[in-house]
């Protein structure tokens, strides 16, 4: 079949986003150049790939059946890429990685500290909720998710590199902050801020009330850990969070750490792919760097990156009027 590498992109594009408009943006085309691809590409095939209903855009079985092949010719286009640098020596190109949502509070920086160690690397970071992570995990999307649950039922190769410690979190002046020990069953009378049902933090908290032989029922359900940040910080509730993405709250004095019996709940975050997966030489090197070396990129800091401590004051500079430069 006398198809083209373009052909299979504009295809494999239209059946992801089911639209062609979005489908020209995914490949930087314009519209009439992907309808004038899938028409090529329809006519070497043989057989309609794509039917339209209305306004919508479905595949057809065919069209279902070479969307699935595209994907294994994806993995092998990948698998030659990655030898080809490979044979050509050293850490470089491509770098695909994918990380839940509270991941975004360091991996950036761990990115940042590899890049800078291999200046050929082109790194991607795409930071999504949990089903997503799972999805993409599952067609082999990325080179690396990062994630702090290892999925159940995915057979995958999971990494720990770096602590993970959920802690009990409540405003600065909320009546537990002064308690020691406060039992698990008194959080029930408080105002709960909680995930949504299926995220990682989500899953830990309900299992710690589980071991308790309690139930929580969430006061509000918030979609990302600084909705979540942030509703704590106006009074709305206490929560469980991360440890390391509070740092700079509890340093101002707009979070209070509570001390709740069993807690921190101590966990990992993992580097996690597919089992079985040939990892290029930069991801495989970025796994190594981020095991070996992902603490203590983050425990240094550049300087003027903490925010004030609370109640400092700002040093007031002179206005100067333009007129008189």
């Amino acid at each position: 079949m006398d198809f083209t590498l373009q052909q299979l992109r504009v295809f494999e594009a239209i059946a992801h986003h089911k639209s062609f408009t979005k489908a020209a943006e995914a490949v930087h085309l314009t519209q009439p150049a992907v309808s004038i691809a899938m028409k090529r590409f329809e006519e070497t095939v043989g057989l309609p790939l794509v039917e339209r209903i209305g306004k919508k855009i479905y595949l057809t079985r065919v069209g279902e059946a070479v969307a699935g092949q595209i994907q294994v010719i994806r993995r092998e286009i990948d698998a030659l890429g990655n030898l080809v640098l490979s044979l050509q020596g050293g850490v470089q190109g491509p770098l695909h990685v994918a990380g839940v949502t509270t991941s975004k509070y360091f991996m950036p920086h761990l990115l940042g500290a590899f890049v800078r160690r291999y200046p050929g690397v082109r790194p991607s970071l795409l930071v999504i909720n949990r089903a997503q992570v799972l999805q993409r995990l599952a067609e082999n999307q990325d080179d690396l998710v990062i994630m702090g649950q290892v999925p159940q039922g995915l057979p995958v190769e999971t990494f720990p590199f770096l602590d993970n410690s959920l802690v009990v979190v409540g405003w600065r002046n909320h009546p537990l902050a002064g308690r020691r020990n406060i039992p698990l069953r008194d959080l029930l009378q408080q105002r709960f801020l909680s995930r949504e049902s299926g995220s990682g933090t989500r899953a830990a908290v309900d299992q710690a009330f589980r071991c308790e032989k309690l139930v929580l029922e969430p006061y509000m359900e918030l979609g990302s850990s600084e909705a979540i940040k942030q509703a704590v910080i106006a009074g709305l509730g206490i929560s469980v969070l991360s440890g390391r993405n509070i740092r700079p709250e509890v340093k101002q004095g707009l979070l209070q750490i509570l001390d709740v019996a069993g807690f921190p709940l101590q966990r990992h975050w993992y580097a996690v792919y597919p089992k079985g997966k040939q990892l290029s030489q930069t991801a495989e090197s970025f796994r190594n760097f981020l095991r070996t070396e992902g603490p203590a990129v983050l425990e240094q800091k550049p300087s003027g990156m903490d925010p004030p401590p609370a109640g400092s004051k700002r040093i007031k500079r002179p206005r100067v009027d333009p007129s008189s430069a």
